[in-house]
């Protein structure tokens, strides 16, 4: 707008500075039209975001689903490497705190009665919280956390249940039996 004013001021200058404020003009038209497309953009992706994990923000990271990019590119109809740009370095902020909009793109695990998957996020979640639940004196081994999971449902293998657990910087059994009981002396 300033632009426009400036430019009327200058009408009766030269046909140099007339080229030089139209061009400047057409630039900040372009500007101010591609950050709208790039807000209208990133409004598309976090709302399909948040409606396809609702139960998250209802019920908690237990609660949160399997989602992939193409997912949500197919929802909103836009290529999935756009929907991962625009996830790049956003923020979700919400009751349950500040979340990266690609934390909420998250793995299935199928599930072992063939229903709904279960979201990677979720299981780690769970077995953080089983891990802390644990009995100092009888630690739960990664096979008898994969039962666990196995028996609420969850198609997981002893493997994953150890690399998620590394991946949480959790020790082994063994090794939290160990600094529990050096604790408890």
């Amino acid at each position: 707008h300033a632009i426009r004013n400036r430019w009327h001021r200058l009408q009766a200058r030269g046909e140099g500075e007339k080229s030089f404020l139209t061009n400047c003009l057409q630039t900040a038209n372009w500007l101010a039209k591609s950050l709208d497309q790039r807000a209208r953009t990133i409004l598309k992706v976090a709302v399909e975001i948040v409606r396809r994990q609702e139960a998250f923000f209802e019920e908690g990271v237990s609660a949160l689903r399997p989602m992939t990019l193409r997912m949500v590119a197919d929802e909103i109809g836009m290529h999935e490497s756009t929907v991962s740009r625009v996830a790049a370095g956003k923020h979700l902020a919400c009751e349950r705190g500040i979340f990266d909009l690609r934390w909420f793109f998250t793995q299935a695990l199928a599930a072992t009665d063939g229903g709904e998957a279960h979201s990677a996020t979720a299981i780690r979640d769970r077995i953080r919280d089983l891990i802390l639940a644990e009995d100092p004196r009888k630690t739960l081994s990664d096979d008898r956390l994969m039962a666990i999971l196995r028996n609420d449902g969850v198609d997981i293998a002893r493997r994953t249940v150890a690399k998620y657990r590394e991946g949480m910087n959790i020790p082994s059994s063994v090794q939290r039996r160990r600094l529990k009981s050096a604790a408890a002396s």
